[in-house]
């Protein structure tokens, strides 16, 4: 009480003014019109700015949850389309609907686990990048990692509840490719200078191909399906005493805008592995 009495005592002055001050503006808001308006307009502007402020706020954290929520959808359609991309009905759409809708009908050989962007590197030479799954979430070492427009990266490092690998954007790590609609492949990597750009070698020189077509995963690695895209051909060239083009990628991905990717997971996985194995020479 004491310490309140001091508290008047100190700003008597100033408390004094502020009432007179707001006794000021009643009087004159109630007894003047123009004033009125005035100071009702000026409120409901000041009002409006801070609902504004809110919902932009509000509408920020809501387009994240909508992300997380396309990026599930996401996931579960990918997943359908390489279910029906194994099944064997073919015949009218009211049985492949059916057929989709058993989920234990088809033996599926991958499945898709949503995942955010936690950190990603895209301006160095050995790139790398951090998940929100770990294997809490049935996160694997060696499982591929796809984003909006295609192939990222792959696994190799799992916690918990994170996963990390390296992206496309690495020196040492290189992805199966081929040219859609060709069966020949090659290897595709990574020459560390524009974040673009890669390079697709090992393909002969005899081969057709057209400035814009699209490369893809090959299918020959257990880390992604085959037709992922990767990118489309800028430029090839065949240089003389080589079998083979050197062909330059624009990647589709844009790992500088990469919120949302897609971690896949072949559930064939350890069966391939065993059975590899056995054509190990001694």
């Amino acid at each position: 009480m004491r310490g309140l009495l001091r508290f008047l005592a100190r700003n008597y002055f100033i408390l004094l003014f502020l009432l007179f001050e707001a006794i000021s503006i009643g009087l004159l808001v109630n007894y003047n019109n123009f004033q009125r308006v005035k100071f009702f307009n000026s409120s409901n502007s000041l009002i409006a700015s801070v609902y504004k402020s809110f919902n932009a706020v509000s509408s920020f954290f809501h387009l994240q949850q909508s992300n997380a929520d396309l990026a599930q959808e996401n996931a579960r359609l990918r997943t359908m389309l390489e279910q029906y991309r194994q099944s064997t009905v073919a015949v009218d759409s009211t049985a492949i609907v059916a057929e989709l809708t058993a989920s234990d009908s088809v033996d599926l050989r991958y499945e898709f686990i949503p995942a955010k962007v936690i950190n990603n590197s895209f301006v160095r030479q050995y790139n790398y990048i951090t998940l929100s799954k770990g294997s809490d979430d049935g996160v694997k070492v060696d499982m591929g990692i796809i984003g909006p427009g295609g192939v990222v990266g792959i696994i190799t490092s799992v916690s918990r509840h994170y996963a990390t690998g390296p992206t496309i954007l690495n020196k040492r790590w290189k992805v199966s490719a081929k040219i859609q609609n060709s069966n020949y492949f090659g290897s595709l990597a990574w020459d560390g200078q524009d974040p673009h750009y890669a390079r697709l070698n090992e393909i002969p020189f005899h081969v057709q191909m057209a400035v814009g077509d699209t490369i893809v995963t090959s299918g020959f690695s257990d880390v992604f399906p085959e037709g992922v895209p990767i990118g489309t051909i800028e430029t090839f060239d065949h240089a003389s005493g080589r079998n083979f083009f050197a062909i330059k990628v624009k990647l589709l991905t844009n790992f500088a805008n990469l919120s949302f990717v897609e971690i896949v997971k072949n559930n064939h996985l350890e069966e391939l592995e065993q059975l590899q194995e056995l054509n190990t020479d001694e």
